[in-house]
């Protein structure tokens, strides 16, 4: 079994992840073995499908497994909004053309410590900035964006893109799309690279964000249901009526 690199519940349709659940529904009963499950934990990378993984199939009471669920997904849904609430500064300070320092504040106090100090942050994306024209550097690594990355080298990748816009201004901006994981944070460059109105933009990019950090819950709350109906050995009809019951 090779380890799932793209699995991500922020992205992954319901419907793909009601399926991987179906299909860990029919391992464990063609197996008869919750020994399929270590190998399920020892190469998933998700956090949240790790985390039931590891914890609903246990001796803990099935009430703590849920309480435990619940805290899980608010940490998640805490970090997914911090990250998405820093694309938005930036997204708006590179139509705006707003001053480096001030974005970089403003990113910054997404987050309830300071994950990075501002002279650290500015050093980093000036290096990046010499990196991108230096034809021996990793150009995959420079600019791969994915909100999969610590919230330190989020900042310095999102300080890196709003200064480069502001020096050589916004078509520049253009070639890291191919490079950019999060399609809400690559769409919204799309829109300000074609110069979409900065009101339609900030309009545009708050309604996104809050769909998709709602969705992302009710996915979570979806994969709980459904991790405890298998663990509970309800059968593979019952399961999917759950899954039903968290799709339009």
């Amino acid at each position: 079994m090779k380890e799932q690199k793209d699995f991500d519940i922020l992205e992954m349709p319901a419907e793909g992840l009601a399926a991987y659940w179906l299909s860990i529904k029919k391992l464990i009963d063609v197996k008869r073995s919750k020994k399929v499950l270590d190998e399920e934990i020892k190469y998933t990378r998700e956090p949240f499908i790790k985390h039931l993984l590891e914890t609903t199939f246990t001796d803990l009471d099935e009430a703590l497994v849920r309480r435990l669920a619940e805290a899980k997904l608010d940490t998640i849904s805490d970090d997914y909004s911090r990250k998405m609430g820093s694309m938005k500064i930036a997204l708006l300070a590179m139509s705006s053309q707003e001053n480096p320092r001030i974005s970089f504040v403003r990113m910054a106090s997404q987050y309830p410590t300071i994950v990075i100090s501002e002279k650290k942050a500015f050093t980093l994306a000036h290096g990046l900035m010499d990196g991108l024209s230096e034809k021996e550097s990793d150009q995959a690594v420079l600019l791969e964006f994915d909100h999969k990355l610590q919230g330190d080298r989020l900042l310095v990748k999102m300080l890196f893109h709003i200064i480069l816009s502001r020096k050589e201004g916004k078509q520049q901006l253009e070639q890291f799309i191919p490079h950019i994981k999060t399609p809400f944070y690559s769409n919204g460059l799309t829109q300000v690279i074609d110069g979409f109105d900065h009101r339609v933009l900030k309009l545009n990019l708050t309604a996104q964000s809050s769909e998709i950090l709602k969705n992302s819950t009710r996915k979570m709350q979806m994969a709980t249901e459904m991790c405890i109906g298998i663990r509970n050995k309800m059968n593979y009809d019952d399961i999917f009526k759950i899954a039903r019951a968290y799709m339009p």
